[in-house]
């Protein structure tokens, strides 16, 4: 067995390079060398021990890849074959998948399902910030890369694009609808651009840097909300006078965008969240209306499986939707330490970056 280098927990504020054996290939599973992945904003809960994951664990969930060995019953495949892989990998035969959430694909137990049992890549089992990644049931998440498309084009597939696509379709946008997205940061940019598709008319990005909203500009927004010289719910509110937004979009994980998501929606109105919350929420009594608002609140992790993935390569390869802008750092895997450091402190305008084994 080789041995291959990796990005690996090591403790709370703590994630190095080390060498670990290359996984073995199961009769279901693909070992992929990794060609480009990246750093995602759950990496960082991780590093800072928000989400617990076992030390010694291969971080990441965002692989762009070559087949290097298929299982013995993989079909359909064949070694050399450019594909990503989803951050959720479901089997395809759980209850869960079974019942159209394949993202909840955790173990049926006595005691029931596992929360996000689907997210298994950089949580329960090894990741994707090494040199190779075993993709279980391989059948159900490799989705060939379509010719002509380079590896950044595609490399926010896997995670933060479906994301944030699924923020807006699990707000159930439709066409002329108005929309306020909370936070900027890479799954509220994919949030914009996935209200735009969907035929939002009026879509309201909010977020704290310039930076961010110039991006979400390009993305689609129709109006800037810069909330840390306004107050967001007065502003949006000004902006429908005073109807509120159909949908708003919570995107980044605090009491205060979910409350303020809450407050900006017109009676009726569905709030869509998905961001990563470390603390327990709270719901204002006014702002939720006493429960008689006949608001919507809906939270979402991001699908995954290879039909998924099929569909997010092909928005790109149609040129509907470009996401090149929010890959603003490369790092080789070799500095991985100075790529969290940068990541984690949200320093030098960045958005997402690119790591090259």
């Amino acid at each position: 067995m080789g041995m291959m280098k990796a990005a690996i927990f090591a403790e709370p504020g703590r994630i190095v390079l080390a060498d670990k054996p290359i996984p073995d290939v199961g009769p279901l599973d693909a070992l992929l060398r990794v060609t480009t992945t990246t750093i995602c904003g759950t990496d960082v809960h991780i590093l800072k021990g928000e989400y617990p994951v076992a030390r010694g664990l291969t971080v990441g969930h965002e692989p762009v890849g070559v087949i290097e060995k298929l299982g013995s019953s993989v079909r359909g495949y064949r070694e050399g074959q450019r594909v990503i892989a989803g951050a959720i990998t479901p089997s395809g035969y759980s209850n869960a998948c079974l019942c159209g959430r394949c993202s909840q694909d955790g173990p049926d137990t006595e005691h029931g399902w596992a929360p996000m049992g689907g997210w298994r890549l950089g949580n329960t089992i090894d990741g994707c910030q090494a040199e190779y990644v075993l993709i279980p049931d391989a059948m159900t998440n490799l989705a060939p890369v379509p010719d002509g498309l380079m590896d950044e084009q595609v490399l926010l597939c896997p995670d933060i694009m479906s994301t944030g696509f699924s923020g807006a379709e699990s707000g159930a946008i439709a066409i002329g609808d108005t929309v306020a997205i909370f936070a900027q940061g890479p799954i509220g940019l994919c949030a914009t651009a996935g209200a735009r598709l969907m035929g939002a008319s009026t879509i309201i990005a909010v977020d704290r840097l310039p930076g961010r909203l110039a991006v979400a500009r390009a993305m689609g927004a129709d109006h800037l909300v810069n909330a840390a010289t306004e107050d967001p719910v007065a502003a949006i509110m000004a902006l429908t006078s005073g109807r509120g937004v159909d949908v708003s979009i919570e995107a980044l994980g605090t009491q205060a965008t979910f409350e303020a998501a809450l407050r900006v929606l017109r009676p009726g109105g569905r709030l869509s969240s998905l961001g990563v919350y470390s603390t327990d929420l709270t719901l204002p009594l006014d702002a939720f209306a006493a429960g008689l608002g006949d608001h919507t609140i809906t939270t979402t992790l991001c699908p995954g499986g290879k039909e998924r993935m099929r569909r997010l390569m092909a928005i790109v390869a149609s040129g509907r939707v470009d996401l090149g802008a929010m890959v603003t750092h490369r790092f080789a895997l070799d500095d991985i330490e100075q790529a969290y450091d940068l990541f984690a402190n949200q320093r030098d305008g960045v958005l997402k970056v690119a790591l090259t084994p």
